[in-house]
């Protein structure tokens, strides 16, 4: 049997559909799955075991088509579903299926503040897409695989990191589901355990307005301002993954590595600004919910005001998160 799985982005969603594609290939015998996604992510697929091949949609679905017509799948299963998926789905003319986005429920909850959401998790959801093939969810979390010559050694870290340390997290795609750098900076000072800072190129001018502040301040001594390492921007997203997978814990936006983490099964802090855990992509550990933390400003009436974010606070007051209570954040961590 020959599956087609279409999901082209991003980082985090991609990583959510991966119990998908591990149970379809451990419970269908002799089946062979290939993977439809963005070229830039399609890095994400290519170390997974259970994928034969990646196709890689690069502005040019025309081309795709041409591509995947030529495979005659038995099974098509879109994990994306929009517009871009349906066409394909459509010009291939083979049985498909998808899952519930529950589109409107979510604009119920993020415009009127009315939570019909089902209490189901977005990897529950996608299973529904399976079901026709009598494939079911083994429980077992989501996967990511880093390769060898990605994988950060402990021995190029300060000693005393090698003995444990925390990964902070401190980037996201929207503003509004980014903890601002003056908490973070608090965090680290009440912390006062060795810190490694994560995130991409767009966040370095974030960990630099971090440093900057803990350098300023008073409260910090010598020694503790020896306990931060910045890494944002300057490692790739599966050497960011490796620094992950060995932190004792991890503290996290609602983004892409807070599913990576989640996938390690480590110990998450997850903090929550204009996005909310009812929408159903908090960090996936079924089998050791006790690991999930979910801190959020439950006094701000005015979220959830959308269900991927904003470039700025649409009130500008943007107390989802500037009135986070870094203190529970601390003993969370350290606890």
């Amino acid at each position: 049997m020959k599956i087609l799985v279409i999901r082209f982005s991003s980082i985090g969603d991609i990583v959510l559909t991966t119990p998908v594609i591990r149970c379809l290939k451990n419970q269908i015998s002799d089946v062979e799955i290939h993977v439809l996604t963005k070229k830039k992510f399609s890095s994400l697929y290519k170390t997974n075991p259970y994928i034969n091949k990646v196709y890689e949609y690069d502005n040019s679905l025309k081309k795709n088509i041409e591509e995947l017509k030529l495979e005659n799948y038995d099974y098509i299963v879109d994990l994306q579903k929009n517009k871009r998926s349906i066409r394909v789905t459509r010009a291939l003319h083979k049985p498909h299926s998808s899952f519930p986005k529950l589109n409107f429920k979510k604009f119920l909850l993020t415009t009127f503040k009315i939570n019909l959401m089902p209490d189901i998790h977005i990897v529950d959801r996608y299973f529904k897409a399976v079901e026709k093939l009598g494939v079911t969810n083994d429980y077992q979390g989501l996967d990511f695989f880093i390769s060898e010559k990605n994988d950060y050694p402990l021995s190029e870290l300060p000693e005393n990191f090698q003995k444990g340390y925390h990964a902070f997290v401190i980037g996201g795609t929207y503003k509004t589901k980014i903890l601002p750098a003056v908490k973070i900076v608090e965090i680290i000072q009440k912390l006062n355990e060795p810190v490694i800072l994560l995130g991409g190129p767009d966040d370095v001018e974030r960990a630099n307005e971090i440093l900057s502040k803990i350098s300023k301040s008073q409260q910090l001594s010598n020694s503790a301002t020896q306990q931060l390492i910045n890494l944002v921007g300057k490692i790739n997203l599966e050497q960011s993954a490796s620094i992950v997978k060995k932190a004792k814990s991890v503290l996290t936006n609602d983004t892409g590595l807070m599913h990576i983490a989640a996938a390690f099964h480590k110990n998450i802090v997850s903090v929550w600004g204009n996005t909310v855990p009812e929408l159903g992509m908090y960090p996936y550990l079924p089998n050791e919910k006790e690991k999930c933390h979910i801190v959020e400003c439950k006094d701000a009436k005015c979220r959830p005001c959308s269900k991927l974010g904003f470039k700025e606070c649409p009130r500008k007051h943007f107390n989802c998160m500037m009135k986070i209570n870094c203190d529970e954040v601390v003993e969370k961590l350290k606890n």
